[in-house]
Parts: structure tokens; C-alpha cells; sequence
């Protein structure tokens, strides 16, 4: 069985892009600490809304779906599972629950996985929750034409307790002595967990409430109000084409790190700028709603979208947004770029 000694490997990891990201995110995390401190009252609404989008986009990148509104009464528990798809549903809404609220008290230990694994699944009919597969499991991809062939040979079934145990261990002692950022070695202990692949079930999502846990745990706490689990179903395809180019050789201890470790660092450094654009908005929350559209266009440096205006100013209707984009215009504040669904709108910086 391959070793997890990640202190033999993380140097290689530090490479310009890497360490520029590692930089972003301490700055951001420096930055937010004391607001979010300061304004916790203000955060509750970002917290709801990252619990709902979490829950639905950790679930959908494996195919588990129900109505926006069914999904919301879900999360917050105002009804109960009707389907599996619910009952799954439900079970990553109180995972994620208990991670947000107690995340200081849950160590990465082989029996918190698998009673984390087990509430996944409380929902379920059938006992399937915490407990290690069963049979050796394969990871499968299916091209165009509807072929699959075999992407990844996990770790056999039998090796599996062992392994789990071992790279817990060794993620303690790594974090421990100190020497290495936790922002490479937590993707890099959630890599080596999907290519384990421990369970006959639920290893996907499992891997994103870790990701969670264990940035939370580092102090990293933007996925509480910032939906880490959304930035990753929004770019699935590459968070696959990077789990794939790290994997590669993975058993033979010759895997590279580097792709996966930098596609998570780029969505968690999303995550804070997004996280910092949500907070101008509250900052601004005294100003009219039209204000606070251009307050946002204003501060965005680049091309920003209706859709995305409307995401950072939800309690903003469709109509008001339209017609503040449209007087903006008209007053030459903003300048539109494409047309139809692809519009983007940028301010004037050149307007005296």
C-alpha cells in the first residue's frame, strides 16, 4: 500500500502559481477576519443563501436533483424527504449543518468520517451509511457515443480501513510539526481520499463536507458564507480534468499534485473575492436600490452581468434591476458590451 508522507512532497508544489494564490488568499482571509467579527449579524442572510446553493450543487454534480422550492424547504427544514433524491438531499443539509456549527470540535479521524458518511445517509431505507465499500470499486468515464472505460483503480476494498487510517495520520503529524500551509495540504488530503475512494457510495460529496471541515478548521471559513461546493459545479469540467492529471501514477506514488492543488486554490480565492464583493454590497445597504447596482458596477473591475448582479443584490427584483441598468445607460455610466443573453455592462471610467 502507498505511504501518505506528505512531508517529502508539498515543496514541489510551490510553484509561481501556486504560491501568487496561496498570497491572494492570505490577504483576503487578513482582510474579511475582522469584518466578519465585527458584522456577524449583517452575514446571516450569506450563510443561508451558501447553505442552499451548497446543498444543491454538491448534489447535483452527482446527478441529485429536486425542485428550487422543494430544495429550499429541505434546507430549511420545513418539510421532510419524499424521494431518495430528498432523502440524500437532506442528509448533506445536516452534514453540512454540523460542520458549519461545529466544525472546532470535529477531528479528521477515520470514526468521524465514517459517523459523518453514516448521517449522510440517515434518510436512507437501507443501511448503506458509514461504512467502508464492500467490493473493489472502479471510477468510470463515458465518452459521446456512450462507451465507458475505467479513468481510476481505486484502493481494494480490503486495504481501505488501513489507508483511511494511515492518511489521517499522516495529515495530523503534517499539520502538526507546522512547516506546511494548510491550503496545499488540505487538497491534498482530499485527493488522496478520492483516489482511496473509501466508500461504495457518496465519496464525492464526502470529499466536499472534508474540504469544508477542514479549511473551517484552518480558520479558512468563506465557504460559510461563499458556496465552495457552487464555484466547483459551476467548473466541473475542469475539477475532473484536474482530479484525472493528479491521479495519474497516484498508486505508484508518482502522481502530480499540482493541477488539483491549484484548481482548489483558485476556487477557494474565488470564493474570497466573491465573498468581498458581497460585502460591499451590505456595506452600501444604506444607499437606494438603484445605487447600490451602480455602487456595484462601479466597484467591479471588469464585465459584470445581469445575472450576477441580481446573484450579489438578491433582495433587488429583476424589474428594478432592468430599469436602473437602462437609466445607467441612458446616462452614459455604463457602457453595454454584446447582446441578448451574453450581455455584460461595464462602467465608464472615462465619463468626466
Amino acid at each position: 500500500m502507498r505511504s501518505f508522507d506528505f512531508s517529502n512532497k508539498w515543496e514541489k508544489l510551490l510553484t509561481p502559481d501556486i504560491v501568487a494564490l496561496l498570497t491572494q488568499i492570505h490577504e483576503f482571509k487578513g482582510e474579511q477576519s475582522l469584518f466578519i467579527e465585527a458584522k456577524a449579524d449583517m452575514l446571516t442572510k450569506l450563510v443561508e443563501i451558501a447553505r442552499i446553493q451548497s446543498t444543491e450543487a454538491s448534489n447535483k454534480i452527482e446527478g441529485i436533483y429536486t425542485s428550487d422550492d422543494r430544495l429550499k424547504a429541505l434546507v430549511r427544514d420545513k418539510t421532510t424527504p419524499k424521494t431518495r433524491n430528498e432523502q440524500e438531499i437532506a442528509g448533506y443539509r445536516d452534514v453540512l449543518n454540523t460542520i458549519h456549527e461545529s466544525h472546532d470540535h470535529i477531528p479528521v479521524k477515520p470514526n468521524i468520517i465514517l459517523q459523518l458518511h453514516r448521517d449522510l445517509y440517515k434518510f436512507e431505507g437501507y443501511d448503506i451509511g458509514g461504512k467502508y465499500k464492500s467490493v473493489d470499486n472502479v471510477i468510470e468515464e463515458e465518452d459521446a457515443q456512450g462507451n465507458k472505460s475505467v479513468r481510476f483503480k481505486p484502493v481494494a476494498a480490503w486495504e481501505t480501513p488501513e489507508a483511511v487510517q494511515s492518511l489521517c495520520d499522516e495529515f495530523d503529524r503534517a499539520m502538526g510539526k507546522g512547516r506546511i500551509d494548510p491550503l496545499i495540504l488540505i487538497p491534498m488530503f482530499i485527493l488522496d481520499f478520492l483516489c482511496i475512494h473509501p466508500f461504495n457510495d457518496g465519496n464525492g460529496r464526502m470529499s466536499r463536507l472534508l474540504t469544508l471541515l477542514l479549511l473551517y478548521r484552518a480558520g479558512y471559513i468563506v465557504g460559510k458564507y461563499i458556496s465552495i461546493e457552487r464555484l466547483i459545479e459551476k467548473t466541473k469540467d475542469s475539477y475532473y480534468a484536474r482530479l484525472q492529471e493528479s491521479s495519474v501514477g497516484w498508486h505508484e506514488e508518482q502522481n502530480n499534485y499540482i493541477p488539483f492543488v491549484q484548481y482548489m486554490l483558485g476556487v477557494v480565492a474565488a470564493a474570497y473575492r466573491d465573498f468581498s464583493m458581497r460585502v460591499e454590497v451590505l456595506i452600501t445597504s444604506g444607499l437606494s436600490k438603484p445605487d447600490r447596482i451602480a455602487k456595484l458596477i462601479q466597484s467591479t473591475y471588469g464585465e459584470i452581468t445581469k445575472s450576477q448582479i441580481m446573484e450579489r443584490c438578491q433582495d433587488i427584483s429583476q424589474i428594478t434591476v432592468q430599469r436602473t441598468l437602462a437609466a445607467l445607460l441612458e446616462s452614459e455610466d455604463i457602457i453595454k458590451i454584446g447582446g441578448g443573453r451574453y450581455t455584460k455592462y461595464v462602467w465608464n471610467r472615462e465619463k468626466s
